[in-house]
């Protein structure tokens, strides 16, 4: 790339100041004299500049004048070289401030780089864009051992210019272990894999999961000098699930490097011996899920026609005992009661699986968890799941709950039971709550019944991590349903040391570990104040338009601001989308 005269100039400037601050003239002259002096015959006297150059590299004199040319720049390496499509033509709002990362000397690391991918044939035929156009892009995240990452956003094309490294830390949640540097066969025995999911953003801002793939990362521990690549080909979701999307180029190096790598004999032995102990547990659920429904039949045949839901697909198209997809989740001090978490969920988004094809018909996907917060929006299900693990990690008995809404449409919902018997149904999209008062059939007309406010109208099964109850009452209409639990001509049970056997942490690799909420990267402050000024601007122009003056009273909003703060905690169970300005208040 040919620099500007003014930038060529510069450069010849400072390069002319370095020389002169090092004497290198002087040098030089030292150099050739003792050459002509010492290495030529007194009949040949021509020193050619191939010699002098040679005679300057021997004595070190063009590397100390490299050392010492030390150019300041802000441009990121990456950008620096050619790719097909670089991750310039993508504009930020603001550009990425990269971060020192500290790295404990006794702790080991995997450092895993994503080179690029190729093969993303979806977008062969996609036309690059110009500098500075908004464009679709492609965005990598990933979760290891409580970890999440996020790569930054690159253009869709072919062969997509992924340049990110991430750090994950082996031992993250072995604290108790700072002080012990752990070694290979201590890190074969870590099962859990990286997570990666890749979403696609398009130019209005919709996401959509591309991919989600499992990277066992073990197979560096029997690479030579602790260094390998891995040539991951990422398969479609849903019914797309067989169908390849891309390949990732993927480098994995361990820090420190390892004294001693593991033979590639035992970690085949290792994953072989994994997956084995997996199918058998998996098998044996199955054999016991099979008998439990044969007698769940037995009790009346009508049962057969109740959506009790025992396994569910995940975006991979992988069956998973429903259990398995929910878990005792703690958001910290992220979100401060029941309530906050049903409101969080309630503001994710809301869409069905796409279906291929006419009919009507509703495409089953289960999403991981963080496939779905990735995606930031996903099925009532994954609603579901999300609402029940978060309400598990606040200490209440909570379960979902398979039923059906009005016209028989396929819903789930949360249930929660508190110590005074009372039922609560927590509605995941809306953020809802509804107290549970069951109609009884057989009281006399004259009785007054209960009116349910909830939509839900059938209920076929409710299950948590632990347990999972089939209803077998006469009917499964949610108005008459009787939530006692122990009583097991009601609710028949499964067993618990089935479940735990597939669904507990750590109990088999086939079940992906939960991630952490992360805190947003939004000030909701900064945000606050800007969208305010704009409906200002906008307001003031509309009645500039109309002919009327507009004045603003910023010391009468803020007196009012307290009113704002009391509506908005009124109406939170039942809004979906959060108020983020202060009232505008406008004197004629």
């Amino acid at each position: 790339m040919a620099l500007p005269p003014e930038k060529a100039s510069e450069l010849k400037q400072i390069i002319h100041q370095q020389l002169v601050k090092m004497d290198v003239h002087g040098r030089i002259r030292e150099v050739l004299a003792d050459t002509i002096r010492e290495e030529l015959a007194p009949e040949h006297q021509q020193l050619s500049t191939e010699d002098l150059i040679k005679a300057l590299r021997q004595r070190g004199i063009i590397d100390d004048v490299m050392k010492e040319l030390k150019f300041v720049t802000d441009v990121d390496e990456r950008e620096r070289t050619s790719a097909p499509k670089p991750s310039t033509h993508f504009v930020d709002r603001e550009p990425p401030v990269l971060r020192k990362t500290n790295i404990d000397p006794t702790r080991r690391y995997l450092y895993l780089q994503v080179l690029g991918g190729k093969a993303f044939l979806e977008h062969l035929q996609e036309p690059e864009p110009l500098p500075g156009q908004i464009c679709s892009t492609f965005t990598l995240c990933l979760h290891f051992r409580n970890q999440r990452f996020r790569s930054k956003p690159v253009p869709c094309a072919c062969e997509p210019d992924f340049h990110d490294g991430f750090l994950l830390e082996v031992h993250k949640d072995s604290l108790g272990e700072g002080s012990k540097m752990v070694d290979a066969t201590t890190m074969l025995s870590i099962c859990d894999p990286v997570h990666m999911v890749l979403i696609k953003t398009d130019t209005f801002g919709e996401t959509t999961l591309v991919a989600s793939y499992f990277l066992e990362w073990r197979s560096v521990l029997a690479a030579e000098n602790g260094i390998t690549n891995v040539a991951v080909e990422l398969l479609g979701v849903g019914t797309e699930s067989k169908v390849s999307v891309g390949v990732l180029n993927v480098r994995l190096e361990m820090y420190p490097q390892l004294n001693k790598t593991l033979s590639l004999e035992v970690t085949n032995t290792q994953f072989a011996l994994e997956r084995q102990k997996t199918a058998e547990k998996e098998r044996l659920f199955l054999v016991y899920a099979k008998q439990w429904w044969r007698e769940y039949l037995q009790i009346r045949p009508t049962h057969n026609v109740r959506l009790v839901k025992i396994f569910a697909q995940d975006e991979n198209g992988v069956n998973h005992p429903v259990c398995s997809y929910i878990r005792p989740l703690r958001a910290g001090r992220l979100l401060d009661t029941p309530r906050q978490a049903a409101r969080f969920v309630s503001v994710l988004g809301y869409e069905r699986a796409p279906v291929i094809g006419g009919g009507g018909g509703k495409q089953e996907q289960w999403c991981t968890l963080l496939a779905f917060l990735c995606r930031n929006k996903g099925d009532c299900e994954d609603h579901a799941n999300l609402l029940c693990s978060l309400l598990l990690g606040f200490g209440l008995e909570a379960f979902v709950c398979v039923g059906t809404k009005a016209k028989g449409v396929p819903h789930t919902w949360v249930m929660t039971c508190g110590t005074d018997g009372t039922v609560t149904f927590w509605e995941s999209l809306t953020g809802h709550r509804y107290i549970h008062r069951p109609i009884n059939p057989d009281d006399p007309p004259q009785v007054e019944q209960p009116k349910p406010l909830y939509p839900y109208r059938t209920i076929g099964c409710i299950f948590n991590h632990q347990k999972f109850f089939g209803n077998c009452q006469p009917t499964d209409a949610v108005e008459v349903c009787v939530f006692d639990l122990h009583d097991e001509s009601k609710w028949k049970p499964m067993s618990g040391e089935a479940i735990k056997s597939v669904c507990s942490p750590g109990a088999t690799s086939s079940v992906p570990p939960f991630p952490p909420l992360c805190a947003s990267t939004i000030d909701a402050a900064v945000t606050s104040n800007e969208i305010e000024l704009q409906l200002r601007i906008l307001i003031s122009e509309h009645r500039k338009d109309l002919g009327l003056s507009t004045v603003w009273d910023d010391h009468l909003s803020y007196l009012l601001s307290p009113a704002l703060a009391a509506y908005e905690l009124e109406q939170m169970p039942g809004e979906h989308l959060p108020l983020v300005f202060g009232l505008l208040f406008v004197k004629k």
